[in-house]
């Protein structure tokens, strides 16, 4: 069905899962048929999804990572932490979750060249956003982080969709030791960008808009809060801004312009 709203779209609506891979021990990426939601989604928006299972009530929010509008797919990871996902690990192709969304305000494609930074299971929505500049024609430069190579394996959904990819370590196990903080300052001396997008920790995103406000880059994160409705009536991801009002992340975000959170 349609729930109704003045201003944006949503389905609620039974999707059969295409299929949901184990990429790590802990990560998996799910596809889900949601034709009604492909053909609507943007860059930075987030699927709410509910799994029937007697250990968990609330919905679970995953960010779309990709859509198929010709198949009618929508794609998205997740991290084994709590009681949701670990019941959504154990479901299998041809079973049926429901899916509200797209729900939230998404990335303002900006012209220019743009830097994609993300650590952890934030490289998730900026897949898609990568995915949607290069349709553009406007390729990104992607920054990626994790704790170790055995993190890294982002590299193979990006290469399509970026045409540069710097990868840093905490353990230096892969590509430049330390956080993607360490290698950004260097970055941005030599090379020009309009425009920075991150998602990943807040202490990740709180330094690099440091950095990017010292160079004069806007820059724009998406947040990753806990919620339960996912439409803005319960207040349960409302944060603080810098104007002194108070946003929630699953309506008025999760992506906002740094200055406005940070």
């Amino acid at each position: 069905m349609v729930l109704p709203e003045n201003e944006k779209t949503r389905f609620a609506i039974d999707t059969e899962i295409v299929d949901n891979k184990k990429i790590l021990p802990d990560v998996f990426r799910i596809r889900v048929h949601a034709p009604e939601i492909a053909m609507i989604a943007r860059p930075g928006q987030f699927i709410h999804v509910r799994i029937d299972s007697a250990l968990t009530i609330l919905r679970r929010p995953l960010g779309v990572a990709d859509v198929d509008a010709k198949e009618g797919t929508v794609t998205m990871f997740y991290r084994l932490i709590g009681k949701g996902t670990h019941a959504l690990a154990l479901m299998k192709k041809g079973d049926t979750v429901n899916c509200l969304g797209p729900l939230g305000n998404g990335f303002t494609l900006g012209d220019g060249k743009s830097l994609i930074i993300g650590g952890g299971m934030g490289l998730a929505p900026l897949l898609f956003l990568s995915k949607a500049l290069a349709k553009r024609g406007e390729k990104a430069d992607l920054l990626l982080g994790g704790r170790n190579s055995d993190e890294i394996f982002w590299q193979k959904y990006f290469e399509p969709f970026v045409e540069h990819i710097h990868i840093t370590t905490d353990d230096g196990s892969m590509g430049q030791k330390g956080f993607t903080t360490d290698a950004l300052p260097d970055m941005l001396n030599k090379t020009h960008y309009d425009t920075i997008y991150v998602c990943g920790p807040d202490i990740m995103m709180r330094k690099i808009y440091e950095i990017a406000k010292e160079k004069g880059v806007p820059c724009q994160v998406s947040l990753e809060r806990r919620m339960a409705c996912g439409m803005g009536a319960c207040l349960s991801c409302v944060v603080d801004t810098n104007d002194g009002k108070r946003k929630k992340v699953c309506t008025d975000g999760p992506v906002f312009w740094a200055q406005e959170v940070l």
